[in-house]
């Protein structure tokens, strides 16, 4: 049996220095799936858009600049408050995006309980697995 930590929030897409539009999200963490965190944006589309990448980048990401290539994340100050950006990048587009920190980082606390730092590998089976095998 696996267990799911999920949170709603609005994230801004942003579109320029000076505009961005609201796009609500979900974050979803599974112990069945313990590396890896999920955000699903409800966009105005009849299918939303998930991505999928490591509960350590975002981890990371909320305290100092951290990824490459297809995700990266930095903290950074917007309107007086602390702010987690988010840059997403495809091949159907990027896309800047703006979660509010507080959240962000109380709902990894969240995941981190659940599922320590350095304990995701026992969710997983790896090691008895390894050893069934060895043992033959």
């Amino acid at each position: 049996m696996h267990t799911v930590v999920e949170r709603e929030l609005e994230l801004k897409l942003i579109l320029s220095p000076e505009r961005g539009i609201p796009v609500p999200a979900r974050l979803a963490y599974r112990t069945d799936d313990p590396y890896a965190v999920h955000i699903c944006f409800h966009i105005d589309s009849e299918h939303p858009v998930s991505w999928t990448f490591a509960r350590d980048l975002l981890v990371e990401g909320v305290f100092r600049p951290c990824g490459h290539g297809d995700v990266r994340v930095w903290p950074a100050k917007s309107g007086g408050r602390v702010a987690v950006l988010m840059a997403l990048s495809s091949p159907d587009g990027d896309a800047l995006l703006e979660a509010p920190a507080a959240q962000v980082s109380a709902w990894l606390e969240r995941t981190l309980r659940l599922v320590p730092p350095g304990c995701e590998g026992e969710r997983l089976g790896i090691d008895d697995g390894l050893d069934r095998l060895l043992a033959r």
